[in-house]
């Protein structure tokens, strides 16, 4: 087991090796082999697509860059190649306080592994983290931006650290109405988000199948529910598990941000593209936002910062 790692400077990390992932992906069924390496100062995240040869390969993990989708964050870049799927492993990133990162891949699509960023975060701290010589730089909110889709909302107030605080609402019995607020500074992502898996109601798993996707979905990357019915083996691993869920994919659309943000996240209902046409709102009003260098005192109120593998939770199938 890998010594525990801590942040205790203002400064940018990256991966001190390699850490590597195999799987399907959830939509495609593909299979595919990712590699996360090392990154030097402000690199940030991209994706560089190993199996194209005629284009050009790299694709942000950007705000700017996403493409519409109404089931995954999917980004592309000018000449059209992208990457699908991308929510966890931005969340894990995140939440372990990964600033820089080159993510080989060769396919469409991220694996989906077991449907949470536990895998994820497990391999970032078995490669280990390495301190950069550069601050943090982080998006601080100056004032509130909500959008709206129906009874969807998304928001973000002005706030010391970021906080998420999220509402889902399903007619399926065994979902029903979850809700759930989170500071995430100190590891809480690790802690309390991390190994909480997709999930679906069963008529939309025979819907998606029909249309052709989630053709890599089993009871063992997504937990399905039908009406009062957990229908995945073993469970849930956490009794709201679905609204933790939906933090962790917020978390990891926040993170395109291109920085960590200061801020209150607020999710009713909402879902990948609502919380990308949030970005852009926020990003399009430079009176709501301000890049700042984080010093020790902001930095410990980041994500990730002072994770260890004693934060990971105990999974189970």
């Amino acid at each position: 087991m890998p010594a525990p790692h801590e942040v205790d400077r203002d400064v940018q990390n990256s991966l001190k090796s390699s850490a590597t992932f195999t799987g399907r992906g959830l939509h495609s069924g593909a299979p595919v082999r990712m590699v996360v390496r090392p990154a030097p100062v402000d690199h940030g995240i991209w994706f560089r697509r190993t199996d194209v040869t005629n284009a050009d390969q790299m694709v942000p993990a950007r705000w700017d860059a996403v493409s519409p989708s109404r089931l995954c964050t999917v980004v592309e870049n000018a000449a059209g190649v992208s990457v699908s799927t991308i929510e966890h492993i931005m969340a894990a990133l995140s939440g372990s306080a990964v600033h820089n990162a080159l993510i080989e891949i060769d396919g469409p699509e991220v694996p989906i592994l077991d449907g949470s960023a536990v895998p994820f975060v497990q391999g970032f701290l078995a490669a280990g983290l390495d301190d950069l010589d550069a601050p943090v730089r982080a998006v601080r909110v100056l004032k509130s931006v909500e959008v709206r889709d129906g009874d969807a909302v998304a928001r973000l107030d002005p706030a010391d650290m970021l906080e998420i605080d999220f509402r889902i609402s399903f007619e399926d019995a065994a979902i029903g109405t979850q809700t759930r607020r989170l500071n995430m500074a100190n590891g809480a992502f690790v802690r309390e988000l991390c190994d909480s898996r997709t999930f679906c109601r069963q008529v939309d798993v025979d819907a998606m199948r029909q249309a052709g996707l989630a053709l890599g979905g089993t009871m063992e990357n997504a937990v399905v529910f039908r009406g009062d019915k957990v229908l995945s083996p073993g469970g849930l691993r956490h009794a709201d598990e679905p609204v933790r869920h939906k933090m962790l994919d917020a978390l990891g659309d926040l993170a395109l941000a291109g920085g960590p943000i200061l801020g209150r996240y607020t999710g009713d209902r909402a879902g990948h593209a609502l919380t990308n046409r949030l970005l852009r709102a926020l990003f399009a009003d430079p009176e709501a936002w301000r890049m700042v260098d984080c010093g020790p005192q902001t930095l410990g109120k980041l994500p990730g910062v002072g994770v260890h593998v004693g934060d990971l939770p105990l999974v189970r199938a």
